[in-house]
């Protein structure tokens, strides 16, 4: 990347200045290089004169002229400027931008870089309960780890992205009696909801389609505790299979389905008793055995197993961890989870440090809720008593690619606006709509050009030389920079962000530069390799938001 070459440059200069005797010997702070953002401040910048103030004891503009002295030229650089109070500012060569047109025509994977080192990684995100369909903030979680995990992949982490199902405690016995009481009311007996019970429609229609399916409509109306253990897990294996259609159908797909009673049959949350009692975590006390998470810092000890020796939702979260770092040996694991979580992440990470294992293989990245828009107006994410909108509800009206696209808009850790009006515009306020125009406008280009018998060549890329299309580049070459800061961030976000950029540099070349020009015919296979580096780019980036990149719309 660019910023780890000017970054060379710098610490080299600096390595040459203290041989030299004009700075002390001291340890080279990391050289941080910024995409500048002001016309008329270079390219690139950095503060580093500034950084060093201190450890040189000369003032940042002195630092800056010594560094820029002895920077070696490069192929890289046409200019360095100093500007006040000391940063230095980098302008590109033009003749070395347009040859980036052919580096990124030439690689199948441009942007991939090797921070990853193929250690392996879990991604765990949704993991809604199957007692209800998947609604709009699961889409939103959704849509944030399946873009984090293609971005990943980009940089050699061994990614498997994992749903885990709550598939035992009180929640599963509510929805079974739930769907006990649905099944024998359409049979005819009257059984009532239970108090806390699910009292969605959807819970009529599974009873309904069991019906259908087992035209013996007696067959687990007896109550008999094994028959209705039987509807149960039949219920929930309709329920996860609606969960995995409607996750397809917006593109996410998990590597691994993971079963809360599967820690149960493994004897997990008992190994992890006995590791917590080992190293001396563990109390019991009003016939209940407590996590003693006080002793680490937290406000609280935390039950582990009831009175009636059930384990807690803690402790089978506590052993599904210890499964994922100890058990499958995981390097490092992701937790995606709605912000109603955020009281549960400390103690689990201190739940994690008490068996052994360094809490720094864990990250935790939560999302804020999702406020529902038609224009101005707000829609109530619930219709009715037990009911919310689903995530299918949502898909229906607007698309898979709208959906992902603003699901993915805005900061995890910020509250996010959904206009269900502007999601389906096609027009130009649209961002989604905007950017895939983008890349279909490309493709109609270079399908005339294809009519036109006139090719894409690198042999004249030195033609490059208007400001529309040196900045169409610069923004072309940020792609591998991105991917880094997506990953080092965690952050999605920047993705769509980006591609609205590129878009906008892209309409505004093809406004300002005719690409296919009979009269000009080197020039025009020069910007044919230019339109060609930017369809990679952009297709690559709509990708990796989970967004398709029309070639025609």
């Amino acid at each position: 990347m660019i910023e780890e070459e000017i970054s060379k440059l710098i610490y080299k200069s600096v390595s040459r200045a203290q041989t030299a005797g004009e700075f002390t010997i001291f340890e080279i702070p990391k050289i941080k290089i910024d995409t500048s953002q002001i016309s008329g401040h270079g390219d690139y910048s950095s503060n580093i004169a500034m950084q060093l103030k201190s450890l040189v004891n000369k003032n940042p503009i002195e630092i800056a002229e010594t560094i820029i002295t002895n920077i070696t030229t490069t192929t890289i650089i046409d200019e360095i400027v100093l500007a006040k109070p000391g940063f230095i500012n980098f302008y590109l060569n033009k003749s070395w931008l347009s040859q980036q047109i052919k580096t990124i025509n030439s690689s199948s994977s441009y942007g991939n870089n090797n921070t990853g080192n193929n250690n392996k990684m879990l991604i765990e995100y949704v993991s809604a309960n199957p007692t209800g369909p998947v609604h709009i903030g699961n889409g939103r979680g959704a849509s944030i780890g399946s873009s984090l995990a293609k971005v990943l992949r980009k940089c050699n982490f061994m990614i498997e992205e994992e749903f885990y199902i709550n598939d035992t405690g009180n929640q599963i016995s509510l929805f079974g009696q739930t769907l006990y009481a649905r099944y024998s009311q359409l049979n005819g007996k009257e059984i009532k909801i239970p108090e806390n019970g699910y009292r969605g429609a959807y819970m009529i229609d599974l009873a309904k389609l069991i019906k259908h399916k087992y035209k013996d409509s007696s067959i687990f109306i007896e109550e008999n505790n094994n028959q209705n253990q039987e509807l149960t897990a039949l219920g929930l294996s309709i329920m996860i299979d609606d969960m995995k259609n409607e996750l397809k159908g917006i593109g996410v797909e998990f590597t691994n389905w993971f079963y809360e009673s599967d820690l149960h049959k493994r004897k997990t949350i008992a190994a992890i008793i006995k590791k917590l009692s080992t190293n001396n975590f563990i109390e019991k006390k009003e016939n209940a055995l407590w996590f003693q998470s006080s002793k680490l810092g937290d406000s609280k000890d935390n039950v582990l197993l009831r009175t009636d020796g059930t384990p807690t939702y803690f402790s089978a979260d506590i052993a599904y961890h210890y499964n994922k770092l100890f058990e499958r040996k995981f390097d490092k694991i992701i937790n995606i989870w709605g912000a109603d979580h955020q009281g549960h992440v400390s103690r689990l990470k201190k739940a994690i440090e008490a068996i052994g294992i360094d809490q720094n293989r864990i990250e935790i990245l939560l999302y804020q809720l999702i406020t529902l828009k038609r224009g101005e107006k707000i829609v109530p994410l619930s219709k009715r008593a037990g009911e919310i909108i689903s995530l299918k509800e949502i898909f229906t009206e607007t698309g898979k690619d709208a959906m992902r696209f603003f699901f993915l808009s805005q900061s995890a850790n910020q509250a996010m606006e959904f206009d269900l009006e502007l999601a389906k515009k096609q027009t130009k306020d649209n961002p989604v709509y905007y950017v895939q125009y983008a890349h279909a406008r490309i493709c109609a280009v270079l399908k005339k050009a294809t009519e036109e018998k006139i090719t894409s060549s690198h042999e004249n890329l030195s033609t490059i030389q208007e400001e529309s299309e040196l900045a169409l580049i610069k923004k072309l070459i940020y792609f591998p920079q991105l991917i880094t800061k997506v990953a080092e961030e965690l952050a999605p976000h920047h993705l769509p962000h980006y591609s609205i950029e590129l878009a906008h540099a892209f309409h505004h070349f093809y406004t300002n530069c005719k690409v296919i020009d009979i009269k000009n015919k080197k020039l025009s296979e020069a910007r044919l390799a230019l339109l060609e580096a930017c369809k990679i780019v952009l297709a690559s980036t709509l990708d990796l938001i989970g967004v398709e990149a029309p070639e025609k719309m």
